[in-house]
């Protein structure tokens, strides 16, 4: 069994899930997951945001706008088969109706976390209804009753394989499953999500509960490129990267993969493969626990992140100094990207600074701290144990002529990251390509 996951653009228009029915189709004994349609989340998201500001008109409005769309969408599903149109009609107006219910009371985040959850409800009601519709008999498997995090947030996996388990044996001789990505249920019942980028989460627990032979990630990219097609021209396709490899370039900017869904996968030793829903006959990157093969992968960036830098006499021969900065990111759970010390300061980066101004504060108290902002991490990903002599040194002089304001380096057998100015960014991600790739 493997378990395919589709992204919101993989099902976000009725021809692109006729595709998608199509090719599960004939992929045999399968468990299908579905994100929203494209698009919908952030609807979704506009409306609670009107109903937070009790501007109800606004959020009537922006509700009927996306009915709208999806009546559009069914029409183009179901254009001769009257039954299965009514079908799908008469379950979107329901939830439709389920979400004009939440401008009538007071609205929370717990309102609108069961609001979110509607966007997969409806893209796999439509899906489950067209494979009806085409002679595909298909069990749909409620996220609701089996995807649950615990009182941490964090999966509560052994829930979700016990529940998973009693609802597979339910329907043994179904010939596929579909369930929704993104969405659970948290420790005391009520509608939760898994974050943006859940969907893949969702598929690698489910992989790891039923021990899937391979863990499939469909989306509109024909797996994971050596740098950024939209900066640098003629990238290529990965075919294999480790794990550990994945989950730098997923951390560091490659959007096509969510860097939580590595995990489960890794642990319990399941390829997952990235392929592209327009062309599914394309290779696509396959991840695994395999070697490296002892060469440069790829390259992704991160973009807006601002560089600390706290410089300190006091420093020299101090023990301790680095516990109390540590401890001041902790205060205000902002994580670190980068770090660099010398003998009177440290450089560190950060990708957030919704608490910036609290921290700098703090952290004067032990030294004088400057920042700069606008940066870039370029994150150069691969097999760089430190034995494999000259992979730094070709990325380095790949950066010569751009001025790099930090470098980590050994920290991980996988990657060497610098940064750089935002204004650098795509002079840098295209000559690290002319250096590492094109002249292989």
């Amino acid at each position: 069994m493997k378990v395919l996951k589709f992204g919101g653009t993989s099902v976000g228009s009725a021809q692109r899930i006729k595709d998608v029915a199509k090719l599960v189709a004939s992929r045999g004994n399968n468990i299908i997951v579905l994100s929203a349609m494209s698009g919908t989340t952030n609807t979704l998201v506009e409306i609670s945001d009107y109903l937070y500001k009790k501007n109800v008109d606004g959020a009537k409005e922006t509700i009927n706008k996306l009915e709208a769309k999806y009546a559009d969408t069914i029409n183009e599903l179901f254009p001769d088969n009257k039954e299965a149109r009514s079908t799908a009609e008469k379950e979107i107006k329901a939830i439709f109706n389920y979400i004009r219910s939440f401008t009538k009371d007071i609205f929370t985040l717990f309102e609108e976390k069961e609001i979110l959850a509607q966007g997969e409800m409806m893209s796999t009601a439509l899906m489950h209804i067209y494979m009806q519709s085409q002679g595909v008999e298909a069990v749909m498997l409620p996220a609701l009753e089996f995807m649950r995090t615990d009182k941490n947030g964090e999966p509560d996996f052994h829930h979700i394989r016990q529940k998973l388990t009693a609802l597979l044996s339910r329907y043994t001789d179904a010939p596929l499953y579909i369930t929704q990505g993104f969405i659970c249920r948290n420790a005391y019942g009520e509608i939760d999500n898994l974050q943006r980028g859940g969907s893949d989460y969702t598929a690698s627990l489910i992989g790891a509960a039923v021990n899937a032979d391979e863990i499939e990630i469909w989306t509109d990219i024909d797996g994971m490129h050596n740098n950024d097609p939209r900066f640098v021209e003629n990238t290529r396709p990965v075919h294999n990267l480790h794990f550990e490899e994945a989950a730098e370039l997923a951390y560091f900017g490659a959007k096509i993969l969510h860097p939580t869904c590595i995990l489960p996968a890794k642990l319990n030793n399941i390829p997952v493969r990235l392929l592209n829903t327009m062309q599914p006959d394309a290779p696509g990157t396959l991840i695994n626990n395999a070697p490296g093969g002892k060469t440069i992968k790829a390259v992704a960036a991160k973009d807006n992140i601002t560089a600390i830098k706290i410089k300190s006499g006091r420093m020299l021969l101090a023990y301790g100094f680095l516990r109390k900065v540590f401890e001041v990111f902790e205060t205000y759970q902002t994580p670190i990207d980068m770090i660099a010390t010398s003998e009177v300061g440290v450089s560190l980066t950060v990708d957030s600074e919704r608490n910036l101004d609290r921290i700098l504060d703090d952290l004067r108290k032990f030294g004088t701290v400057t920042i700069d902002r606008d940066m870039v991490i370029i994150c150069v990903v691969g097999d760089l144990e430190w034995q494999n002599r000259g992979f730094e040194a070709k990325a380095l002089d790949a950066l010569k002529d751009i001025p790099v304001r930090m470098i980590s380096y050994g920290g991980s057998n996988y990657n060497i990251s610098f940064l750089v100015r935002s204004k650098d960014k795509v002079r840098a991600l295209k000559s690290l390509s002319e250096h590492l790739f094109n002249n292989n």
